[in-house]
């Protein structure tokens, strides 16, 4: 069976539409792990920056 011109080239669109489709799903994903990282780091900065502040005061106490 041999496959005309026209097949192949709507064969050749219709597995790069695929492969763009796939594509943007990994980016999807990737893109939602990121924003979890973000949001943690997040939380880590917040969390170091109240006990900076809880030194800093503490070390105001200290000093009269």
């Amino acid at each position: 069976m041999v496959l005309e011109v026209q097949e192949v080239t709507l064969a050749i669109i219709v597995g790069t539409l695929a492969a763009i489709v796939y594509s943007l799903r990994v980016l999807v994903l990737m893109e939602r792990r990121i924003a979890r990282i973000e949001s943690h780091v997040e939380n880590v900065v917040n969390k170091i920056m109240r006990e900076e502040l809880k030194i800093e005061r503490t070390l105001k106490r200290k000093k009269r």
